[in-house]
């Protein structure tokens, strides 16, 4: 009788654990906010689109930060799309995640890092959603030359499913 009831609560227990990590790979969601009205820039910018790029340098615009996502290739997880700091009035930056996709998963978080194994890093909060465009408050202070990559980051099960290196564009 003890050994069923014992067996019986693994099962639950690794069922439980098993829908909680794949049930997000069946489910998408999508957001779609606007950059803050706050913000010194408001060009959409692709980092692939140095036409945009060169005309921000030349009306010193300023766009401290730009990367592109690369997801980590193993045919399971992935991210896409751009990364870049917007400067506010205030003097606060915040990063944005622009035409962004990435595969879903369980406890998705952006971190701010200094390497893609998440050895050191800010955490900026969990993913909003896993397609659009959002934003992320960076911290004061955040040394953005330190912690240049941003990931995006299981952390049930510590796992990179994408990085954006971002390097200052001006």
């Amino acid at each position: 009788m003890q050994k069923n009831l014992i067996a019986v609560i693994a099962i639950v227990a690794v069922g439980s654990i098993s829908v909680y990590a794949i049930s997000p790979y069946f489910t998408e969601s999508t957001v779609n906010e606007a950059l803050p009205t706050s913000a010194i820039i408001q060009p959409t910018v692709s980092s692939n689109d140095k036409m945009i790029e060169d005309k921000m340098m030349e009306e010193s615009i300023p766009m401290y930060y730009v990367g592109e996502f690369i997801g980590v290739g193993d045919g399971i997880h992935d991210a896409q799309g751009d990364a870049y700091t917007i400067p506010l009035e205030d003097g606060s930056n915040v990063l944005r995640l622009e035409n962004f996709e990435s595969t879903n998963g369980p406890d998705l978080y952006v971190y701010l890092a200094t390497d893609k194994g998440a050895s050191e890093f800010i955490n900026l909060g969990e993913l909003k959603a896993n397609k659009g465009n959002q934003n992320y408050d960076i911290p004061d202070d955040t040394d953005l030359g330190k912690y240049n990559k941003v990931l995006i980051w299981c952390q049930a099960f510590s796992v990179l499913f994408g990085s954006a290196e971002i390097l200052p564009s001006q």
